[in-house]
């Protein structure tokens, strides 16, 4: 029996609002509609999609698998639709990039400026948040690319490296750890601490390098989704945090100063990412061999950002 890709789409609503009733209401249809759909689905992938969950339905195993590729087979029918249309129309064609938060205000705008020079005809969206969440949109095609950290060893994605980030603790100028002879791991534990959130991998790190050496956690004083509002935060107080150095040396050279060990210094690349086997529009294929070829000085000669 042949899946029919409107099928599929109604079949994505009833799992992301877990019920028939709103799912008939967002899509114009009858819930008896939408049922026989469902039942369509069923019938071809021989089991049931759904199970009652109190007064909604949720997913079964089976409708969970059918649900991740049937947006995968979603986004490769638009992304075969975008090709013959780019194609038809002779123009240069749309892209979507994800980038950090810092990463947009500072490299995003010489980005742009350069793909639309000479009047080209590119429409560009922007969807802004830390690499690792935009990651997963990358997978799933909803972003052309991916400017932030890296993704070496993912099977599915294919990443440029641009730029070394390194990232690394830091305190006000006054901050008493300065006035030590010798800084450690263990003098660093007797101080507060302002950290991004403990889902953020530059986070995940710091707290290994010190778990992986039988010590304790840091003592979170303070903890921000926002990675930029962190050292403005510290400057006024006496917590360490954990920053890019590049962020260190430019945005707060006058107020905070690189706690120097070698152990909580924390080394990574920057570039764009993108699908291996994605479509790339010319405009995305534009913005890539900009980025490849004048990523560094994009990035400001030194990584500008840390998003994650």
């Amino acid at each position: 029996m042949d899946l029919h890709l409107r099928d599929l789409r109604f079949f994505e609503i009833v799992a992301e609002l877990g019920h028939l009733g709103r799912a008939a209401e967002q899509l114009g249809r009858t819930q008896p509609a939408l049922t026989k759909c469902i039942q369509r689905l069923e019938q071809a992938v021989g089991g049931p999609l759904f199970e009652r969950a109190g007064r909604g339905i949720r997913l079964t195993p089976v409708g969970q698998v059918l649900l991740t590729r049937a947006r995968m087979l979603r986004n490769a029918s638009q992304e075969a639709l975008r090709e013959v249309r780019d194609f038809n129309e002779g123009i240069s064609g749309h892209v979507r990039i994800g980038s950090g938060p810092v990463a947009a205000d500072h490299l995003l705008p010489e980005l742009c400026s350069k793909a639309l020079a000479g009047g080209r005809k590119i429409t560009i969206s922007i969807v802004i948040g830390p690499s690792w969440e935009l990651r997963d949109r990358l997978r799933e095609g909803q972003l052309d690319l991916l400017i932030g950290l890296t993704a070496e060893g993912d099977g599915e994605l294919l990443s440029y490296p641009i730029i070394e980030d390194v990232v690394v603790v830091a305190a006000s100028q006054t901050h008493p750890i300065f006035q030590r002879s010798r800084i450690t791991l263990a003098a660093l534990l007797q101080y507060p601490w302002a950290l991004p959130n403990a889902n953020i991998p530059s986070r995940q790190w710091l707290d290994q390098a010190f778990t992986s050496r039988g010590m304790s956690l840091p003592t979170v004083q303070v903890e921000a989704g926002s990675i930029p509002l962190l050292p403005r935060m510290v400057a006024k107080t006496d917590l360490l945090t954990f920053v890019s150095r590049h962020t260190l040396r430019l945005e707060r050279s006058s107020t905070l100063k690189e706690v120097r060990l070698a152990a909580t210094t924390l080394r990574r690349h920057l570039g764009v990412t993108c699908r291996k086997d994605g479509y790339l529009s010319p405009a995305a294929q534009q913005m890539l061999r900009i980025l490849r070829a004048d990523g560094r000085t994009l990035f400001g000669g030194e990584a500008p950002f840390n998003d994650a």
